[in-house]
């Protein structure tokens, strides 16, 4: 990810975040995914009405899918709002899916969306990393170095 792509996340009015995926992961490579959505789903993501957590992705006939992301139904939606948890279809390149459908053979290996955001058009992307799963004492040393880096950021306000 390139500083401008950066710039573009940290200006997006939305930033659904998986808090947990990046104490349970290692993130290999990440990727950014357009999402196919119905309806009302894309006013109640722009209301940050959201989650993935438990959210995972897998590949069908050459596609890729996101599962368990839970999108609340619209509050002023009628009889024609959306499912909240239904799987949703992601967008990549052939060269992008080929790459991710490989590298999610190897054995620990998992795909999982980690952010969602709205890019300057207007249009919900899915931020996801191909992730390696940590063990449980690399889960300690990740809290480790939080906590450090915590206290050295008290030590520089107090300076």
């Amino acid at each position: 990810m390139n500083k401008e792509q950066q710039e573009i996340r940290k200006k997006s009015p939305v930033q659904i975040r998986n808090k947990k995926a990046s104490f349970e992961y290692f993130f290999v490579e990440t990727y950014t995914a357009g999402i196919v959505l119905t309806g009302t789903e894309i006013k109640s993501i722009r209301q940050g009405k959201a989650s993935l957590v438990d959210a995972y992705c897998y590949m069908v006939n050459g596609e890729m899918w996101v599962k368990g992301m839970n999108i609340s139904p619209y509050f002023y939606g009628s009889y024609s709002n959306h499912e909240a948890k239904r799987d949703r279809k992601l967008l990549l390149t052939k060269r992008e899916l080929r790459h991710l459908q490989e590298a999610n053979k190897i054995p620990g290996h998992t795909i999982i969306p980690i952010l969602v955001f709205i890019d300057p058009n207007g249009r919900a992307k899915v931020d996801i990393a191909l992730a390696k799963g940590k063990h449980q004492f690399d889960k300690r040393q990740t809290l480790k170095e939080k906590e450090d880096r915590r206290e050295m950021d008290r030590a520089r306000k107090h300076f």
